[in-house]
């Protein structure tokens, strides 16, 4: 069939050429900016596997690069070959030369300017659609990985009764295939009916048929194979049901079949499925039939019954049926959420336990007392606080730095504060490329301190057991560069020509040395230097003199980053914390394994759960998550990365979680069985923060296993406010050494309080022990705590109520210092808990706060003293401890008589705004409550103000006997007290 139009007439216009030596020019500029960019795509790709092959993961590299090409080329040429072929197809089928109409005539520019280039045009636009098909297929390579590798989880969900490795690794990969075949088919569709547009096959204006015979069989089908797929789209939409998020007003979030998913969702998506089969087939029919009447008819009701069936039914079932009596028809399906979502996070074997939670002082107070030094290892040293201590005790240069929230780990069976001195370029006196990067490379020495005490005749310091540049102590003989930290953000060369500082020397002097460690990528070659020049945007790399033989280029040095970087289909936890095993500093990092795809189980996002008062005060403590929307969680590798040499280790931990069975036959040889984890490695592995601040949240929840409490939400819980911060930021989870009700021996746990939903009494404590080494690792235990007993928000409220903590308050800011109260601790004790907070002093013009005195409550007692045997001896004593006044509640220390009546009349009001403040909370009345603290402020700050007043009429009343008194009883004071009152003075200045 001649192609219409032609091609364009008239004669040409010979228009001049460039001359030779131009067209030479020009030719060489576009070969040169080819190759070029060319180098800086080769640079990225071989800088990569430079990197991948120094840390022994070339493999990973090769796996994941291997996967995303492939995917990249057969589904972008899938896409390029649908779309091309239509159109070339609908070129093919168009119509022969007809009478012109005036559409086809304004048709005829179109065609008469691409007619020359209609090759090139398929060309690009089957390259293009292939491209970014491609690109996006690529990015799918996890789901890919997953389907071809994924191995049964060994459970069915309840509904379809199939393995949960379907709805996890199987139907995400469907998905992707249906999504990519509804867009081949959409836009081969548009690319053909424009085609056949162009050339005639489709007319809008002309006379007669308005499709060709061809046109209409061409079209037809490709709108069959749309239809087919929504017939497919439908059929796994019944699976979708199963892993479907919504918003559910009884429990807020939730995933699975609801009642009416399970009686009106379920079979309306096999209908439509029917319908939309019968649509397909009548469409496939045209190819005989020649006309769309069926079709269209076909495909209308489609819709409709989608409306209907899909839409309004549903609808109505939710209205008429559930509604009316919604606990008891969603009672089956909320029980199977439980389930579900007990198993997918781990905690289906926490059963709560009562207990009774409200401890009093009684006859037994003696015994308890005992009880006490046995019940924990309490820390009152916090590492959230103690850091500047460090910084300004042990940091020995300015270039050196802590991490501002120090780790907890164990050595000798003591709970110890560990911290490395790392590098920080940024204080450093003079910088320029050589000290950034050549001499300062390294931070040295790890220094710890006892967590339960301090140092004697420190006035508050921790008592450090590794200290000093280089360190010693506790700790042995160690490798003590730090060329790979937290803080370590920088590129270093090393190893080559130019000297790196290793540390300076107390009398001055500076120590040199050469990195002898294999890490990192090998400068020497030429071509490593000019790809790295180019990676880095750092020419001097190219040329310096500074690297030579041996040079050798460190980076992606942070221990998350590189375990990212090896294992990237691992979730990192936000806590990774360094200890020396074996004569060195490794770094400690625990990884998860998450899916989005376990049935029936309710989503929590990471980013939201695991946030925390230290995770937003410290970005670094940050998890990093894969997917940040999860439902199934498993603490399954344990990594490590040595602080010396970078290299990573990735063990298994959990080897009965199928999602990692699944990883380990895609990377196959990467994480280590759990067998070969060193014997001194696993005396420092513990159990992970982020994964029990998941856990925690959960249940808050679902902790109630009974369908209809569960519906209720009659006994929901929360993490409770971190009570010694201002910010409403969840309390974190403590690493603590205690003994949980039915231990006979301290055991190294982590702990956690909730209270009831909007209300600030303790309703639960949860411990998990935390130690790798023990046979119960894992085992959470859940106390629920019977009664109206403080919460952690309360038991701050009372101390900063006691007159005792307000003089202390007040004496510290006239000093001109600053009060800083530290982690509270809550340590279960003889059926009531124990609460211990340790409370720092800071001055201003001190760069570091000082342990001076040790909160202490139980029941309805609370002391504030100088040590923590004080306070346990005075909470347990019945010597100095208020008596309560009935229900639970504390009765404050009365304000002593005072003469000045400005003065008794301001702490009147403080005392009554401290009891209506007490029985508002008591009475739930929180915007009473906070009238009350408002009004206590007040309050107390106008009896400050009058005290100074009287203080300063003493002062010049003072002066003035003075000169009739003073030289009479000088010498008698001197004599009788001044050498007393030098000593107490001194020791309350200290």
């Amino acid at each position: 069939m001649p192609d219409r139009g032609g091609g364009p007439t008239g004669p040409r216009i010979r228009v001049g050429r460039p001359s030779r030596r131009v067209r030479t020019l020009l030719m060489t500029l576009g070969v040169l900016a080819v190759l070029a960019m060319a180098f800086v795509m080769f640079a990225g790709f071989w800088t990569d596997w430079l990197w991948y092959r120094s840390v022994h993961y070339s493999s990973v590299f090769t796996t994941t690069l291997w996967t995303k090409i492939g995917l990249f080329f057969v589904f972008g040429l899938l896409m390029a070959a649908a779309v091309g072929v239509n159109i070339w197809l609908a070129h093919r089928l168009r119509p022969p030369l007809s009478a012109m109409s005036m559409e086809q005539q304004s048709l005829d520019r179109y065609r008469m300017g691409i007619a020359p280039y209609k090759k090139w045009l398929l060309i690009g636009v089957t390259a293009l659609v292939g491209l970014i098909a491609g690109a996006s297929a690529a990015g799918q390579w996890r789901t890919w990985l997953l389907y071809v590798n994924g191995v049964p989880f060994g459970q069915k969900d309840p509904q379809f009764h199939m393995d949960v490795a379907f709805f996890a690794f199987d139907l995400p990969w469907y998905r992707f295939l249906l999504g990519f075949g509804f867009a081949a088919t959409v836009l081969s569709l548009v690319a053909a009916a424009l085609t056949h547009y162009l050339y005639g096959g489709l007319r809008v204006t002309s006379p007669g048929a308005r499709a060709t015979a061809a046109a209409t069989g061409h079209l037809s089908v490709l709108l069959g194979v749309f239809v087919s797929l929504k017939a497919i789209a439908y059929w796994l939409d019944r699976y979708g049901l199963a892993v479907k998020s919504s918003d559910f007003k009884a429990t807020g979030n939730w995933t699975g079949l609801r009642y009416v998913d399970a009686n009106a969702y379920l079979p309306a998506k096999t209908i439509l499925f029917c319908i939309a089969v019968i649509c397909a087939i009548l469409f496939f029919a045209t190819l005989w039939r020649r006309t769309w009447q069926l079709p269209v008819i076909g495909f209308g009701l489609m819709v409709l019954s989608a409306i209907l069936i899909g839409g309004l039914y549903p609808a109505i079932v939710q209205k008429f049926q559930v509604q009316p009596n919604e606990q008891a028809k969603e009672a089956p399906y909320i029980e199977k959420n439980i389930e579900a979502t007990r198993n997918a996070y781990g905690i289906n074997g926490v059963k709560p336990q009562e207990y009774k939670g409200g401890g009093r002082v009684d006859e037994e107070s003696k015994k308890k007392r005992e009880n006490a030094d046995t019940a924990a290892n309490y820390r009152l040293n916090d590492p959230n606080i103690v850091s500047p201590t460090f910084q300004q005790l042990e940091q020995e240069r300015s270039y050196y730095q802590f991490p501002k929230t120090l780790d907890v780990d164990r050595y000798n069976g003591q709970d110890t504060i560990v911290g490395l001195r790392e590098l920080n370029v940024n204080k450093l006196d003079k910088r320029n490329w050589i000290n950034d990067h050549f001499a300062y490379t390294h931070g040295y020495g790890m220094v710890a301190a006892k967590g339960t005490e301090t140092k004697k005749g420190s006035k508050g310091a921790p008592a450090f057991t590794e200290s000093g540049l280089p360190t010693n102590g506790d700790l042995g003989e160690y490798e003590q560069r730090i060329y790979y930290g937290e803080k370590t953000s920088q590129y270093s060369i090393v190893g080559g020509p130019q000297k790196e500082l290793d540390y300076e020397e107390n009398g001055g002097g500076q120590k040199t040395y050469s990195y002898k460690g294999d890490s990192g990528v090998n400068l020497s070659n030429p071509i490593n230097r000019a790809a790295y020049a180019v990676s880095f945007g750092e020419p001097q790399i190219l040329y310096s003199g500074a690297i030579g033989d041996g040079s050798r280029i460190l980076y992606n040095r942070t221990p998350k980053e590189r375990v990212e970087a090896v294992a990237p289909w691992l979730t990192i936890d936000g806590d990774v914390y360094p200890t020396v095993v074996d004569g060195r500093i490794q770094w400690i990092v625990d990884a998860y394994t998450t899916s989005n795809g376990y049935p029936y189980a309710s989503r929590t996002t990471l980013g939201d759960t695991t946030a925390d008062s230290l995770s937003q005060a410290d970005s670094q403590r940050t998890v990093i998550a894969q997917q940040n929307q999860v439902n199934y969680i498993r603490n399954s590798v344990k990594a490590t990365v040595d602080a010396y040499t970078g290299d990573v280790k990735l063990y298994t931990w959990d080897d009965k979680d199928p999602v990692l069975k699944t990883w380990k036959k895609a990377f196959p040889g990467t994480v280590k069985d759990k067998s070969e984890i060193p014997p001194k490695l696993m005396d420092h592995l513990r159990y992970p923060q982020d994964m029990f601040k998941v856990q925690r949240e959960l249940l808050t929840k679902y902790h109630v296993t009974d369908p209809g409490q569960f519906y209720n939400a009659s006994d929901a819980w929360q993490v409770p406010n971190d009570p010694t911060k201002k910010d409403d930021s969840a309390v974190p989870p403590y690493y603590l050494s205690l003994k949980s009700p039915g231990q006979t021996q301290q055991q190294f746990s982590l702990t956690t309080t909730f209270t009831p939903s909007e209300r600030p009494n303790l309703r639960a404590f949860m411990t998990v022990d935390a130690d790798a080494r023990s046979k119960n690792y894992g085992k959470m235990q859940l106390l629920r705590v019977q009664g109206d007993v403080d919460g952690p928000e309360q038991v701050q409220n009372k101390l900063n109520s006691m007159t005792q903590v307000g003089n202390f308050v007040r004496d510290m800011k006239g000093a001109d210092s600053d009060v800083l109260y530290g982690n509270l601790l809550t340590v279960p004790l003889d059926d009531g808990f124990l609460y211990v907070e340790p409370v720092y002093v800071q001055g201003r013009k001190s760069a570091y706060p000082l342990l001076k005195k040790v909160a202490v409550s139980y029941g309805t007692e609370t002391a504030f003293a100088d040590t923590l045997s004080e306070g346990l001896n005075e909470v347990f004593s019945a010597e100095g401890t208020t008596k309560p006044p009935g229900e639970g509640q504390d009765e404050p220390t009365k304000p002593p008589k005072t003469s000045d009546p400005t003065v008794q009349a301001a702490l009147d009001d403080a005392q009554q705004a401290f009891e209506d403040g007490e029985a508002a909370m008591k009475k739930g009345d929180w915007k009473a409550y906070g009238e009350a603290q408002d009004q206590l402020q007040e309050a107390l700050g106008r009896a400050e103000e009058a005290s100074a007043k009287v203080k300063d009429k003493s002062a010049d009343s003072g002066d003035k006997s003075g000169d009739k008194s003073g030289d009479k009883n000088a010498d008698k004071s001197s004599d009788k007290s001044g050498d007393k009152k030098d000593d107490s003075g001194a020791d309350q200045t200290g």
